[in-house]
């Protein structure tokens, strides 16, 4: 079973772009999801895109696992009534130093490549 069938044995996979040619793929993908710093924890929601980049770490492939950026100062507000509070650089930094240790747990950040 290659990882795009595992996902789809799970019910992970919602919609695909020509899935049986990307099921056919045996060469390494490079693949990311990016986690909001806007706190020093993650929280039960990152789970699931966790577990997929592990899953597809298991098999071969180059997950990265992205925190900071514009996202980070000023936060996503979608479905919300009010706006985040602006982070400085130096609290969006600090968040990224506090998950860094806990995406660690699940991804192997000392694999080659990666």
């Amino acid at each position: 079973m290659n990882i795009l069938q595992e996902l789809e044995w799970r019910g992970l996979v919602a919609d695909c772009t020509d899935a049986a040619t990307l099921g056919q793929r045996t060469q390494p993908v490079t693949l990311y999801c990016g986690f909001d710093p806007t706190a020093d924890s993650l929280h039960v929601g990152h789970l699931v895109p966790l577990l997929a980049l592990r899953r597809f770490q298991n098999c071969g492939h180059q997950p990265i696992a992205v925190a900071g950026g514009a996202t980070g100062s000023i936060g996503d507000p979608s479905g919300k009534s009010a706006e985040r509070q602006l982070l400085t650089k130096d609290q969006i930094k600090a968040n990224v130093e506090a998950v860094r240790p806990q995406l660690a747990k699940l991804l192997d950040f000392d694999c080659q490549p990666n």
